[in-house]
């Protein structure tokens, strides 16, 4: 697709490539990400990163990065590009004419008369990285050489040259292995044709990730070079070279796999098919486990809040798999007990599960057999925001829910600066609470069309709604400002214009007046809404920061001090087609646009994280967001079905 391919001028401009990335995963975990010219600019960069089960599940870059070199007559040239410090060394990048990211990325290189081409991807099933090089055109034989760069730590660290690194090798059909440390498994490095391999044990040392030094990070490692494999390709031929975490493969099937692999993806043509395909590469099956990683390549997997808000969009809208919703769900349930049912430090995420089954519902239908089976769950969580059940969270006589735990954000709002909370928000929380009167209502109702409706849960919770009801309006409601507070604690009403309140006019159970709605979407529209999603914070506030950049220090002010958040968008989009049915398709279509605009900026066909509040609106934060992706999916959903209408 034209809008994934770029030409010399922008390959060879350090300053445009190297910030943008190519992201692939496979449903065991494992990710190549890189940038577009294979020069790693993060700690989190390698073309093979795989989760270790002895080490918790957690993944770990294996093999940071691989250089080419090339070597015609006598005369050698290195494809490779790391930086030390503030040089470039070697500079490959100066060789490549064109970039291509579909179906899988691959760059070309044009050395005088020599065409070569290397194309990357990643086995969808385990923990396997494939490269095909192929020699387009050359006069004669061209002596191809890869030296592999070994990290073998977790994605979060670095490494330095130390004592302890076995640096041995085993010999294994068609390559080798190597496994540097206990506990890890070995790292079997083959190649489709007969190679030699030369070993030369080296470290490189002082390996600089210039996005990690431009934060102030640490962000200098060394990495092991065990030696190099050479082979000689005649024009016209290729070979594959194979990483693989799980176990040694058969050489001669490596071109066959590789085609398969690709074809199996298929071609993309649509944006609707890039947010599909991303969404497939969210969803994690290791260990037959079905997760949701929240973001690549440092977000985790199997988060509470990200799971239950991307689930809809990335199962449902993305892949039409009631099936997979199911399965995902399940397991989230089993694996978070604490957090839904004692205690979480985002008190709202437990209530988004009720979001997540009322978009199955609005999907699919199938009322009696959600309430059947996630009835019992979706009442424990209400239950467990009784008095006394948790600490963090408290229910007052009014019916509101007062979130209050010292130094701690007990939000999605949840950035810190030295240890403080730069958005606490201690006491009523608008969109906990606007979560809390529909999660009563939702359960409630169900209870009362599909189980015991004079039972127990009906008699203590219906007075509970009621209350909240009565209360939630006049509580958060500020005439003045037109809008509703963000919070409330004992000093009254915090009236920061931010995004949170959109909750409360977008469930499907509100307690606001049809007026407040509509002022609410009046001044969200006017002051939060971007073609990149929702600030965070009014541009009118002091505290506003619109572009996310500098050090931590400053980064961490900005994130929910402006930076503008997409999966927000589906919550205000679907409060929009409630009010004005079909006439807000164009203006969905008109808020979307601008993220298929960008799909070759920050993470190349993937949505990202968050994106500055200020035009012209750059790209941050995880280079593949399951949130963004998921409310991209649920928007287009929508606006399918209004246009059907």
């Amino acid at each position: 697709m034209a809008f994934l391919k770029f030409n010399k001028s922008e390959l060879v401009n350090l300053s445009y490539s190297l910030r943008r990335e190519i992201i692939l995963a496979s449903k065991t975990g494992a990710y190549c990400n890189t940038s577009i010219v294979t020069c790693n600019t993060r700690r989190y960069h390698g073309l093979l990163a795989s989760p270790v089960d002895r080490f918790g599940g957690f993944r770990y870059i294996l093999l940071s990065s691989l250089d080419e070199s090339l070597t015609l007559n006598s005369k050698r040239f290195n494809l490779g590009i790391h930086c030390y410090g503030g040089i470039y060394d070697p500079r490959g990048h100066k060789y490549i004419v064109d970039f291509d990211a579909d179906p899988v990325p691959q760059i070309t290189y044009k050395v005088g008369e020599i065409v070569f081409r290397k194309s990357i991807a990643l086995a969808p099933d385990h923990n396997q990285v494939l490269i095909k090089y192929e020699l387009v055109k050359a006069p004669a034989k061209v002596t191809l050489e890869l030296k592999p760069f070994l990290a073998f730590r977790r994605v979060h660290d670095l490494t330095h040259e130390n004592p302890e690194a076995r640096t041995g090798y085993d010999e294994i059909p068609g390559g080798v292995a190597f496994r540097l440390y206990d506990g890890f498994p070995d790292l079997n490095l083959q190649l489709s044709n007969r190679a030699e391999f030369r070993y030369n044990p080296y470290w490189y040392k002082g390996v600089t990730y210039s996005d990690e030094m431009r934060r102030g990070f640490d962000c200098r490692e060394d990495l092991f070079v065990p030696g190099a494999f050479t082979l000689e390709l005649a024009p016209g031929g290729s070979v594959v070279f194979s990483a693989d975490a799980d176990a040694p493969v058969v050489p001669a099937g490596l071109k066959r796999k590789f085609t398969a692999m690709v074809d199996r993806i298929g071609p993309i043509t649509s944006f609707h098919d890039q947010l599909v395909k991303s969404a497939d590469l969210l969803i994690r099956s290791g260990n037959a486990h079905k997760q949701i990683v929240a973001g690549y390549s440092w977000l985790e997997t199997g988060l509470l809040r990200e799971t239950l808000d991307s689930l809809a969009g990335l199962t449902l809208y993305g892949k039409d798999s009631p099936k997979e919703f199911e399965e995902i769900l399940d397991n989230l349930i089993a694996d978070e007990q604490e957090r839904l049912f004692h205690r979480t430090t985002q008190v709202e995420a437990p209530l988004c599960m009720t979001v997540a089954l009322q978009q199955y519902i609005a999907y699919a239908g199938r009322k009696r057999h959600i309430w059947q089976k996630y009835g019992n769950t979706l009442k424990g969580i209400i239950e467990s925001y009784a008095p006394g059940r948790r600490k963090e969270v408290v229910m007052q006589p009014d019916g509101l829910l007062w979130a209050q735990m010292d130094g701690v954000a007990l939000s999605w709002m949840n950035a810190y600066i030295d240890g403080r909370a730069v958005t606490e928000r201690a006491g009523y929380q608008v969109e906990t609470n606007a979560l809390w009167y529909n999660a009563l209502c939702f359960a409630l109702d169900m209870e009362a069309a599909y189980g015991d409706p004079d039972g127990d849960f009906v008699r203590t919770w219906t007075p509970v709604r009621e209350r909240v009801e009565a209360n939630f309006q006049p509580t958060f409601w500020n005439a003045g400002a037109g809008y509703l507070a963000d919070y409330v604690d004992n000093a009254g009403q915090h009236t920061e214009l931010r995004p949170n309140q959109i909750w409360a006019v977008s469930l499907d159970y509100k307690a606001v007046s049809d007026e407040v709605v509509g002022e609410v979407m009046r001044v969200v529209n006017n002051e939060l809404v971007t073609r990149r999603g929702i600030r965070s914070l009014s541009p009118r506030d002091n505290a506003y920061r619109g572009v996310y950049e500098g050090s931590q220090y400053e980064r961490d002010l900005a994130y929910h001090n402006g930076c503008a958040f997409p999966f927000l968008l589906a919550q205000f989009c679907y409060a929009s087609f409630n009010m004005m049915g079909a006439g807000f398709v164009k203006r969905a279509e008109w808020l979307t646009e601008g993220f298929y605009e960008d799909l070759s900026k920050h993470g190349v066909g993937a949505f990202s994280e968050l994106y500055d509040g200020d035009p012209p609106h750059e790209a941050h934060g995880a280079v593949s967001s399951a949130l963004s992706t998921a409310a991209l999916l649920h928007i287009d959903w929508l606006i399918q079905q209004y246009k059907e209408a």
